[in-house]
């Protein structure tokens, strides 16, 4: 089989879908398109790819591609995943799947009537650290889960001030939708992807408010959110989600759950991005505190997955499926927050 051919759009996290899919032998990455043209023409030059673009239909008109990433805006998911399935495109999405839970059903139906993959970029599961995890859950070692906390929170740390991210319409909300997605998809993940039943949400514009209103950017979404999700096995989880926190670390991220027969902790260590694990089991009438010590072998990256998914035939680790779940219960939470009361998901 020929490599498979793919393009990148979006040329910020762009970045590191190009370093993953030159993980794998079996594709090549001969397109790049970004609106920046400076940043267009350095990422061309710095990884050696001559298809340059700053027009999407000019992009699949031309270069011919086999897979795409979208790494835009939110809001720019649902169009340029509907544009890449219509070229023939399989697609890897960038978290969240898009604005709305109706927008990702759209795509979906557009890559079944294509016949093409959807696949999301919910990087955090693709580490060492949580594949050992899932590794124990899945043998049985946390027993029934019954309950989990999952947390993203920050200190100081409003994404591209001014930008998109703070622009609802953009980007469909804050850090819930931004930060949160990730740590809910990871529990969710860690825990079997169970129905849910109903969440409880809140969210809050405590502390970026009154800066937004001094320096006349525009930011219509909340700083801070938390909330509830009930499933109909009985089990809850907890989230909590900011880019503005009076708290002491700049970074913290923390994803506890907790069973019958033991329980688990994936956290960062410090305030970067690398991560520990740590399982808590009985054994022999003692509680036990198990560390990854040695993240061998390192899992590959989304990018490889996908690729070899694709060309292997085989399901996806983290297909669209899973993405439009996490939408209904984002687009639920915030729901939640406006009306004040309990939303049941359907």
């Amino acid at each position: 089989m020929n490599p498979l051919r793919v393009g990148v759009i979006g040329l910020g996290i762009g970045r590191k879908h190009i370093e993953g899919y030159r993980t794998h032998p079996g594709c090549e990455v001969v397109a790049l398109c970004d609106l920046d043209e400076n940043r267009l023409s350095n990422m061309s030059d710095e990884f050696r790819i001559a298809g340059k673009y700053r027009d999407t239909a000019a992009l699949f008109a031309e270069a011919k591609l086999d897979v795409v990433s979208i790494c835009t805006p939110n809001s720019l998911h649902r169009p340029l995943a509907e544009q890449a399935f219509a070229a023939g495109c399989h697609v890897l999405c960038e978290k969240p799947i898009a604005t709305s839970a109706a927008d990702g059903e759209a795509m979906l139906n557009a890559a079944e009537a294509a016949g093409k993959r959807l696949g999301m970029n919910f990087s955090f599961r693709f580490t060492a650290q949580a594949a050992a995890l899932k590794a124990r859950v899945d043998a049985g070692d946390l027993g029934d889960i019954y309950y989990g906390r999952t947390v993203w929170t920050r200190r100081r740390g409003v994404p591209g001030w001014g930008g998109w991210f703070g622009q609802k319409k953009m980007a469909g909300g804050g850090p819930l939708i931004d930060l949160g997605v990730h740590r809910l998809d990871l529990a969710l993940w860690l825990m079997g992807y169970p129905e849910p039943e109903w969440v409880m949400g809140q969210t809050w514009n405590a502390l970026t408010g009154a800066a937004v209103a001094d320096s006349g950017n525009k930011f219509d979404v909340e700083d801070f959110a938390a909330g509830t999700i009930r499933f109909k096995s009985g089990q809850m989880l907890s989230l909590e989600a900011s880019w503005a926190g009076n708290q002491r670390q700049n970074e913290r991220m923390e994803t506890r759950l907790f069973g019958t027969r033991g329980g688990l902790v994936h956290e960062n260590i410090g305030e970067g991005y690398d991560f520990r694990a740590e399982l808590t089991c009985e054994r022999a009438g003692a509680l036990w505190d198990d560390d990854l010590h040695e993240p061998a072998p390192v899992p590959p990256p989304s990018m490889w997955e996908f690729i070899e998914a694709i060309r292997e035939d085989k399901p996806h680790p983290a297909d669209g499926r899973e993405g439009l779940t996490v939408q209904y219960l984002l687009d639920a939470l915030y729901k939640s927050a406006a009306s004040g009361e309990p939303v049941k998901i359907g």
